[in-house]
């Protein structure tokens, strides 16, 4: 009798973790889809360091922004969006997206996420980010971001 219980506890066991690993794999991303990923982290990386020139590499020269704030849309160009993050400030900032959902269709791709943005390490606000990105020179950069933002943001 102990040895079937030991056996069902394995064999329990090793479902749990099966399923736990098959959900991990189903939200991995692929290597297409990290690759069409990276330029938005990478422009998350510059908006960390409030480095404009940072933020610049990964955008589309010209493109836009359109933040819903307020039940309004607020637009601007990455130059000018990269301008205002990149003055100097005491306050840390952190934009993080997770459960991205990636369409991507030859040279074009699309991200939908929710994001959280930091401030000092508290979340300000919240909302979903959705960014157009286009394959230029063989490389994604970003060529349009749009969101919303609210702050009724649920805790984790």
């Amino acid at each position: 009798m102990k040895l079937f219980r030991q056996l069902q506890f394995a064999v329990l066991a090793a479902g749990v973790v099966a399923s736990g690993m098959g959900a991990t794999l189903m939200h991995a991303a692929s290597a297409a889809e990290q690759e069409v990923l990276a330029p938005i982290k990478a422009m998350f990386d510059g908006m960390s360091k409030r480095d404009a020139a940072a933020i610049k590499k990964f955008v589309l020269p010209g493109g836009s922004m359109v933040l819903m704030r307020d039940g309004k849309a607020v637009q601007m160009t990455f130059d000018a969006f990269a301008d205002v993050v990149s003055k100097p400030s005491p306050a840390q900032i952190e934009e993080r997206i997770h459960d991205p959902l990636v369409r991507i269709d030859n040279d074009l791709a699309v991200v939908w996420a929710p994001f959280e943005f930091l401030v000092n390490g508290k979340v300000d606000h919240c909302g979903t980010d959705l960014f157009n990105l286009v394959r230029q020179d063989g490389k994604w950069i970003v060529a349009s971001v749009a969101d919303t933002a609210r702050k009724d943001c649920p805790t984790k």
